[in-house]
């Protein structure tokens, strides 16, 4: 193959878009404070925008701004100001799925790629046919294909650069095209504001139907009928990779440091693996995808339209394995001690996995812990203080510090 594909993963804010590149992102997709799906996550002013651009740039990767809300009129005015400010940042490709977003971007900055959003629902080669002549570059495909439809979409459309999503949350929308936290919440997911009352816990009941029965309660605390499981694609990545996609997405721009990090690295791996011809058991990789928290995974549409399965109807919560413990931000040679910032309380005797950008994770107990002024501690249970460990190998800066959770230890 002439080219590798493009590991995408995402940046919820200027920590996690480091994250992902130095675990092994090739390109991320962030937000600017207007016009992004998320909200929720912290999002980057244009400073922010021009630190992580850089950061992404000088280890040679991209960086993407999302711009895919389903805008109003009362947004436009503010659309060629924004994009302005914001390529300037030196960003690599916008992506957006409303017709009047794609239309400023192509008059105001017509060199600029073009990447067509998963929000536009795009199913089948007219489509992207469609999209390629209008001048995108790429078109994220939406998550309802199967990796049939994906190969002849590549075969019809030989040209137009394919992207989709392996790895992340799933909406029981067409491709997050959802209401239902409008009517809900009077939050519009459209613009970025869900509440994901697909995650909230229904009854349903039919009484104009008799003798057509819904078995939906698992118990007496309800069920969820709408909650998907997460998508996770990593032990299909030689047929999803031979069918000719150009970018592997990973969802999660409101997720931790600590997802980031893992399931890119994960997948990193994965692929490298492919390239080299070596891609074999997939336990470890899905061992760690399954490290951070998920709702259990699914293969969503790839072999064809899913069933109960997919869904996970006992409850919405997170499966946690694991807690984000620590982030290693450097060594204090003057006591050999490796110096990390916490993030989770720890204390002495923790079994913890401390897990590099590159090269396996190392398991060990913790001895000795002290503060900033080299006092001995027993435990860290500050937010974000700095601790000192004793007696602990040299892990280089932004190594993740994990530890079993507490359900977990039982």
């Amino acid at each position: 193959m002439d080219k590798r594909v493009e590991l995408l993963a995402p940046a919820g804010d200027l920590e996690k878009l480091k994250m992902a590149v130095l675990y092994g992102a090739d390109a991320v997709y962030l937000a600017g404070k207007q016009f992004g799906l998320r909200t929720a996550s912290d999002n980057f002013s244009i400073e922010e925008m021009k630190e992580g651009v850089s950061f992404a740039h000088e280890h040679g990767k991209k960086a993407y701004l999302t711009m895919n809300i389903i805008a109003h009129n009362d947004s436009m005015d503010q659309v060629a100001p924004f994009l302005e400010e914001a390529c300037d940042t030196g960003i690599d490709g916008i992506i957006v799925s409303d017709p009047g977003i794609f239309q400023v971007v192509r008059e105001l900055r017509p060199g600029i790629p073009i990447h067509i959003s998963t929000q536009t629902s795009t199913t089948n080669y007219r489509t992207v046919e469609f999209w390629h002549r209008l001048g995108a570059k790429r078109i994220i495909l939406a998550r309802e294909l199967s990796l049939e439809e994906i190969r002849e979409i590549r075969r019809k459309v030989p040209d137009a650069e394919l992207e989709i999503f392996v790895h992340g949350a799933m909406c029981i929308s067409y491709s997050g095209r959802c209401l239902l936290s409008n009517y809900m919440a009077g939050r519009d997911a459209n613009q970025g504001d869900c509440a994901h009352p697909c995650r909230w816990r229904y009854y349903l009941m039919e009484e104009k139907r008799p003798g057509q029965y819904f078995p939906i309660e698992e118990d007496a605390a309800g069920t969820f009928v709408f909650n998907s499981r997460d998508l996770c694609l990593l032990p299909y990545l030689p047929e999803i990779i031979s069918s000719g996609v150009t970018s592997l997405k990973i969802e999660g721009r409101v997720k931790s440091s600590f997802y980031v990090a893992t399931v890119v690295k994960a997948y990193r791996e994965a692929i490298d693996a492919f390239y080299e011809g070596n891609f074999g058991d997939t336990g470890p990789w899905m061992d760690e995808v399954g490290k951070v928290s998920n709702r259990a995974f699914t293969t969503g549409f790839l072999f064809g339209k899913p069933g109960p399965e997919a869904h996970n109807y006992e409850t919405s919560s997170y499966i946690r394995r694991y807690d984000f413990a620590g982030l290693v931000t450097g060594y204090d040679e003057a006591s050999g001690r490796l110096i990390v910032e916490q993030r989770n309380n720890f204390k002495a005797g923790d079994t913890v996995e401390i897990l590099p950008p590159k090269g396996p994770f190392t398991e060990l107990t913790l001895r000795e812990l002290y503060d900033e002024e080299g006092n001995r501690i027993d435990s860290a249970p500050h937010p974000q203080m700095k601790v000192l460990l004793a007696g602990v190998p040299l892990f280089p800066a932004n190594s993740i510090i994990r530890r079993k959770s507490a359900k977990e230890d039982g």
